[in-house]
């Protein structure tokens, strides 16, 4: 089973580069340490930077490929490549390396991949700040070093020399690194949402899936249950139609052939309606829903077949009838005819009781029998089961049990819209 993901922003941890990211992070870490040793040998000739205590070539060509060839590493290590380039830079200024310019800026880099790629937020966000902090502590010792130095320089400024160097480099360096944590926090911000974004849609293909196989077990249940509907009630008809032709064949021929054709007209329409239905099925929506199916005016058809098969029936409507929606008045139908099937099949009665009342808003099927019958829930499961689910997407109420003075009763309730123009 898939497990939720979580959207705690500190959990969670960004996936690593690609390998395609690794070989470009290897090319642009090796071409800025071939721009940072380009850029020494261009602030050399220039005279940039000149002093007595720098050191020799090979050391400022060493310092700045150390701060710089890290970055080809810097989404793989980013922790490390941030403390290496950090350290680096400041020993390449107590060093006097004269190339300051691509230095700085792969120092940004590095903090800034830190912030956007470190899979521990809590510790990359520690480890960014301990470097800042130590760059600030770096700037205010070498002010406090060379504050002879800052002091000696002529200025026709309105602010002392000293004040003015210290206010400016803070405010540079506040910038500087502002700016570089705040971006790679956004950076990774950004990636996490299109992360969070990417699993909702997953989580809701896989709930689109799910719903989908609901609708298609519950299309298979309807299906089945449609089935029991139509065949279980004429083959329950014709079974004893059958049985009485066979009693009375030799006795009664005309009796026999008055059952025969009972069967006849039961296995017709029995395929006529597993016909409609299977016809229902292959149609488009709109022609489903202009398809003439079994309604609650076809109950009068239930009783007749149920008085053909031997049993007395009483059937009667009471209250104006109103008009229904199709799926209560096939959902009335359906109820009525399993009640009849249970009591054909297991009651053993003389005697059935159909009665429709159309009600105050509400319409009531009530079926009665003098029989002995049980649950009436056949073996396949669809008989008050099916009554039930058809009640319920109705929002109405089914009763069933024993009658006091013998015999099975099934009563359903329906709830149904009324209007101004059409009596309860």
């Amino acid at each position: 089973m898939r497990s939720m993901p979580s959207w705690n922003v500190e959990e969670w941890r960004r996936p690593g580069p690609t390998p395609r990211q690794r070989r470009n992070d290897l090319w642009i870490g090796s071409g800025v340490a071939a721009l940072a040793v380009f850029t020494l040998f261009m602030l050399r000739s220039a005279g940039y930077y000149h002093t007595e205590r720098a050191p020799a070539l090979a050391e400022q060509i060493f310092w700045a490929v150390v701060t710089t060839l890290p970055l080809a590493w810097r989404r793989r290590a980013p922790e490390a490549v941030a403390i290496v380039v950090s350290a680096a830079f400041i020993v390449a200024q107590v060093r006097f390396s004269p190339e300051q310019v691509v230095t700085t800026y792969a120092l940004c880099a590095a903090i800034y991949t830190l912030g956007a790629w470190g899979q521990d937020r809590a510790r990359a966000r520690t480890v960014r700040l301990v470097i800042i902090a130590v760059m600030f502590g770096w700037l205010t010792a070498s002010y406090a070093i060379y504050h002879d130095a800052l002091t000696a320089a002529d200025s026709d400024g309105e602010k002392p020399e000293l004040w003015a160097a210290v206010l400016l480099g803070y405010l540079q360096n506040i910038v500087y690194f502002a700016f570089t944590y705040l971006m790679a926090d956004w950076a990774w911000r950004a990636v996490y949402r299109q992360h969070r974004l990417e699993e909702q849609t997953e989580e809701l293909r896989a709930a689109q899936e799910a719903a989908a196989g609901r609708a298609v077990l519950q299309e298979r249940v309807r299906i089945a249950r449609e089935l029991h509907d139509v065949v279980a009630h004429h083959v329950s008809v014709m079974g004893i139609q059958a049985s009485a032709c066979r009693r009375a064949l030799e006795k009664d021929p005309v009796k026999a052939v008055t059952a025969l054709t009972a069967v006849e007209e039961g296995a017709r329409t029995a395929v006529d309606e597993l016909r409609r239905m299977l016809g229902a099925l292959r149609a488009t929506s709109a022609e489903t829903e202009a398809a003439p199916g079994a309604g609650i005016e076809r109950i009068a058809e239930i009783a007749e077949r149920a008085r053909e098969a031997g049993l007395e029936v009483h059937f009667g409507t009471y209250g104006d009838p109103a008009p229904l929606p199709d799926s209560l008045s096939r959902a009335a139908f359906r109820i009525v005819q399993e009640s009849v099937t249970n009591t054909l099949k297991h009651a053993r009665a003389a005697t059935i009781d159909i009665r429709i009342r159309y009600l105050a808003g509400e319409l009531e099927l009530d079926v009665a029998d003098d029989g002995h019958g049980g649950a009436g829930v056949t073996g396949s499961g669809m008989g008050l089961i099916g009554m039930r689910e058809r009640v319920a997407v109705h929002d109405g109420t089914l009763e069933h049990g024993r009658r006091s003075g013998g015999g099975y009763r099934v009563r359903a309730r329906l709830p149904y819209l009324t209007t101004a123009g059409n009596p309860s």
